[in-house]
């Protein structure tokens, strides 16, 4: 296995620029999630990897390999590059059984019969899968053939696994168990991962880094606690997680902390960004972070309680703060009042 390295990778469709300049390293054994909206340029990105597309300009290497360059020239063909590929699409063969379906791949690149049949047996093996190898992917659940498909672009031993969207297909329960278990078969196994995914949950559980894309630009980069829990952009921060949004005005600016102020509420919070007393701000803030008072204090502001939903591990309580809609949650059914919302400053950000 070897480091991935982006360099300054560009792509225009149609006139619209999809990535404009993005670049990033994966090291060996790590696992990089490409996260962003709709039309973020994450896919197009994955796909420059796998050579499916070629960019306008930019360099992809793996270890000493030059699979891409722009400058050169140089544009190896994705059937040449020995990436491992898992779409949203499992694509398995109906009539063939696991084990045939996890070959296939060896026998395309002419590997003997009897060395196939050893190492799709041993890769069902790694992923739990050896007792299914003569059944048909019509007698397996959604995990188990998503299972299959991972091992059919393991077998050949890539040196690095692509991975777009590969949960999607299952349901919320079952992906909530995919994703552990996919951590765990990728760390086990010591493999390279790029992994696209909209969901920043499924990018927090399975990634060592996670690469934020915003309109084909890479907005942050870091380890999924850096990303989550530092934001550098107003959208970072709005993307990740579930989040309060308070739009005031900046009373005051004391070293890196700020005071903000709107209609009947103040907060102080971290400056995120080079402003001054009398500019338009915005507070974040993770919903997780909100408490709810019965006395006023320091950091709380006044609430009017609009409704509360229970959800089963938790109620989400919704807020009237001045001319502003705040949400909390919390383990127990909503409290009488009054309300005082609690946002920890340390916890606050103001863009």
């Amino acid at each position: 296995m070897s480091d991935l390295v982006v360099s300054e990778v560009h792509k225009t469709l149609g006139g619209n620029a999809i990535l404009k300049g993005v670049s990033f390293t994966l090291k060996q054994g790590q696992v990089v999630a490409l996260l962003g909206a709709s039309g973020s340029g994450k896919t197009t990105l994955l796909r420059a990897i796998a050579g499916l597309d070629h960019p306008d300009a930019g360099m992809i290497r793996v270890g000493d390999r030059t699979l891409y360059d722009s400058t050169t020239g140089t544009a190896v063909p994705a059937e040449k590059r020995g990436l491992g590929l898992v779409f949203q699409s499992y694509a398995l063969w109906p009539h063939r059984t696991v084990l045939e379906n996890v070959e296939y791949p060896l026998r395309v690149r002419r590997i003997a019969a009897d060395e196939a049949r050893s190492r799709a047996t041993k890769t069902l093996r790694e992923i739990g899968l050896e007792p299914m190898a003569g059944r048909y992917p019509h007698q397996l659940s959604g995990g188990q053939q998503q299972r299959v498909v991972l091992a059919r672009a393991m077998v050949y031993e890539p040196p690095l696994l692509l991975l777009d969207e590969p949960l999607s297909n299952l349901d919320a329960k079952l992906r909530e168990e995919a994703r552990i278990w996919l951590r765990d078969l990728i760390h086990g196994l010591k493999i390279s991962a790029v992994c696209v995914t909209h969901d920043q949950v499924e990018a927090l559980a399975l990634a060592d880094r996670v690469l934020l894309l915003d309109q084909g630009r890479a907005v942050q980069e870091g380890t999924p606690d850096e990303v989550y829990d530092r934001p550098r952009s107003l959208f970072a921060a709005e993307f990740m997680g579930s989040n309060n949004r308070l739009a005031g005005q900046i009373a005051e600016v004391r070293d890196l902390r700020a005071r903000v102020t709107g209609k009947s509420w103040e907060l102080w919070g971290q400056l995120q960004e080079n402003k001054h007393a009398g500019d338009g701000a915005t507070a974040v803030v993770r919903l997780e972070r909100v408490r709810i008072e019965r006395q006023p204090g320091e950091n709380r502001v006044p609430a009017q309680l609009e409704s509360a939903v229970y959800l089963g591990e938790r109620w989400d309580h919704i807020f009237r703060v001045g001319d502003a809609r705040v949400r909390a949650w919390t383990r127990d059914p909503p409290p009488e009042g009054p309300h005082f919302l609690s946002f920890p400053a340390d916890w606050v950000w103001v863009f």
